[in-house]
């Protein structure tokens, strides 16, 4: 602002002191008065990480308040030292323009002007903004994805793409902070003779035997059944089912095992299945479980494999 429009401004405002510190109004609150600094200076805050601007001497503020009566504040004003600020009202603006109506005419334009170039750059720099939380966003997004690719990796074994120990640890807890497994059967499932298949045809051969293993296991799970690798060539079946259900289920492994080892196949794409089957006692825990259809599976072994044995 000029001399000559402080001097025809102080002719009708009126001063008004505010020590450092000093609130002079708040963003939100209505107000119908422009303000220009005499002395000192103020600092305006936009909030919402807007960057805010500091004002010296002979430069105003507040004036949308001026042009639109009762206009709700886009910033807050603080005095950013001890300051001497001239306030003009409506009223006063009025008397101006009735006695200096170029003077006034040239200041008005000149701060419509200047409050349309504001709001294109605060528009701009909320873009801007906008735009940077977006990619923020979209940022946080993929570290999310990736996360939960590599937690679910972790759950993951690599060889045959069912869950590892971790992931029988994961559905054990899921499992007990809901309905727990009652009605829940158990089956150890292993590899008749696995280890004279690894010495005579090396262990690609083993790989893909255990592969074989475990898509008959994948083809069997219902929505809330689990399937395991729980390491070497040991697998683990958890279903939702009565015992003959289980048992019937434990027998299509074992045939099925049977019939792809008749094919006749050199090298062999599985070997015949031990399978050990318990209904899991609810009030226990996983070591219980698992002693009784390890019981199981030994006697299914120790008399030739090829079979299922259940453990009451």
């Amino acid at each position: 602002m000029s001399e000559q429009e402080c001097a025809l401004f102080a002719r009708c405002g009126s001063v008004r002191s505010f020590p450092m510190g000093g609130e002079i109004f708040t963003r939100g609150v209505r107000g119908d008065s422009l303000f220009v600094v005499l002395e000192g200076e103020v600092d305006l805050d936009f909030g919402d990480d807007v960057q805010g601007k500091r004002l010296g001497p002979r430069e105003f503020f507040g004036e949308l308040g001026l042009l639109i009566d009762s206009h709700a504040r886009s910033a807050a004003a603080i005095a950013a030292s001890d300051c001497k600020l001239l306030e003009l009202k409506g009223r006063d603006l009025q008397t101006l323009i009735d006695h200096e109506p170029a003077t006034v005419s040239r200041f008005m334009h000149r701060a419509i002007v200047r409050v349309v170039s504001s709001e294109q750059d605060l528009i701009r720099r909320l873009r801007g903004r906008n735009a940077e939380l977006q990619s923020a966003l979209d940022d946080l997004r993929v570290t999310a994805h990736r996360l939960n690719q590599s937690e679910e990796l972790n759950r993951t074994d690599e060889l045959t793409s069912l869950a590892n120990r971790r992931g029988l640890n994961a559905f054990l807890e899921r499992m007990a902070n809901a309905d727990g497994l009652h009605g829940y059967g158990l089956m150890l499932i292993d590899c008749d003779r696995f280890k004279a298949v690894n010495d005579e045809y090396g262990h690609l051969i083993g790989d893909r035997v255990l592969q074989s293993v475990a898509n008959i296991l994948r083809s069997l799970p219902g929505e809330n059944d689990f399937a395991c690798r729980l390491g070497g060539d040991e697998f683990c079946l958890v279903m939702h089912a009565a015992p003959e259900e289980l048992l019937r289920y434990a027998n299509y492994i074992v045939s099925t095992a049977q019939s792809l080892r008749m094919t006749q196949h050199s090298p062999p794409l599985i070997t015949t299945l031990s399978v050990g089957a318990y209904l899991v006692d609810p009030t226990g825990d996983w070591d219980d479980w698992y002693v009784c259809a390890d019981a199981a599976l030994y006697r299914a072994k120790r008399v030739g494999g090829n079979r299922v044995e259940w453990q009451d």
